[in-house]
């Protein structure tokens, strides 16, 4: 009797231990259905991701054009202040890449860039126009980038030099309305491009046909400025902002702007085109834009240095000296801003003829 009350209390304390083992196992136990763990890993909890380490090495900046235009000026300011403030702490240089108003540079880099992280370029409507419109077209346009930020707005503007005897855009009208092929007419960019638009929208507003009007493309704001101060062109079409140093200097002449007000600083006493009888009004914003295929990491990393940019004391200072005002999109709403531009773009270059 006594031996088999042993061998029972022996059974139930096997169990009880064996229960005991079970349950403080199960805590870590695979689950049914689940993979074993590896040897050596955690199971409890997930490996976080590593922070990116971008950026790793030396950014370019391009200025699709030649130096001293609008995008070459924008262009350094970014690399300016991004240096300044310390924002990166890698190398950033300035690019120009000019040609045919900035298709030269997309087809480039539309085609070869398409994952290069560390190149970044500065645009404006031309990435629009280039690809809408009839002559010099290009099959390449926003939708073969990643839009980053719009930085700016400006607005377009008409001048002549300073010894010319045009003092407003009404005697200027009238004698190319006379005889469209009288003046040359110089712009920044390709025929049928931004600058060529400004130069001709208000000879359209005129009742002037903009097919006659002589104009004359060059790779970038600069050389057209050289080309009207050198006497082999009468008048420019261009952005604003790119003539403030010009007119500070008292080399050139701002007979209109394309705004819906006057403008500030050193073209504070320049009026609109409204004011002089041309209803006209054109709007040039300057973008900072990637590759097509940029990375999650690089696209995150410049929406944020770019806001902190902007709302950086530096930024504010260089809008000023360069009297340039600041309109900032991020990345969605620039997207969104650039498909509506687009549609307004195209309405703009079939009244003119010029859609593709």
């Amino acid at each position: 009797m006594i031996k088999q009350l042993l061998t029972a209390s022996w059974k139930v304390t096997t169990i009880s231990i064996l229960a005991v083992s079970l349950a403080a196992c199960g805590n870590g136990a695979a689950k049914p259905g689940a993979a074993p763990a590896e040897k050596g890993k955690e199971t409890t909890a997930p490996t976080q991701a590593a922070k990116s380490s971008y950026p790793e090495k030396a950014l370019s900046i391009i200025a699709p054009s030649g130096a001293g235009g609008g995008w070459d000026m924008t262009a350094r300011t970014i690399a300016k202040v991004l240096t300044e403030t310390k924002a990166i702490d890698k190398p950033v240089s300035v690019e120009n890449k000019p040609g045919g108003g900035g298709a030269v540079f997309m087809a480039e880099y539309a085609t070869k860039d398409v994952k290069d992280n560390y190149k970044l370029f500065v645009n404006s409507p031309p990435i629009l126009i280039n690809h809408l419109k009839k002559e010099g077209n290009t099959p390449y346009g926003i939708n073969d980038t990643t839009p980053l930020a719009q930085l700016t707005k400006d607005y377009g503007a008409v001048a002549v030099a300073a010894n010319s005897k045009y003092k407003d855009l009404k005697s200027l009208l009238d004698d190319l309305k006379a005889d469209p092929t009288k003046l040359t007419v110089a712009g920044g960019s390709a025929p049928g491009s931004m600058d060529h638009l400004v130069s001709i929208l208000p000879a359209f507003k005129y009742g002037i046909d903009p097919k006659k009007v002589k104009y004359v493309s060059y790779d970038g704001g600069g050389e057209a400025v050289t080309a009207l101060l050198g006497g082999n062109a009468d008048v420019l079409g261009t952005d604003a902002a790119s003539l403030d140093q010009y007119v500070k200097s008292g080399k050139i002449r701002v007979l209109a702007v394309a705004a819906p007000a006057r403008l500030g600083g050193s073209l504070k006493d320049v009026p609109t085109m409204k004011e002089q009888g041309v209803d006209a009004e054109f709007l040039i914003w300057r973008g900072f834009f990637g590759p097509k295929n940029m990375s999650a990491d690089a696209k995150s990393y410049w929406e944020d240095t770019i806001k902190k940019m902007v709302e950086s004391e530096a930024w504010k200072k260089e809008m000023q000296a360069n009297n340039w005002e600041t309109d900032y999109k991020k990345a969605d709403d620039f997207k969104a801003f650039l498909g509506q531009q687009e549609t307004q773009l195209k309405d703009m270059l079939t009244a003119l003829g010029m859609q593709k």
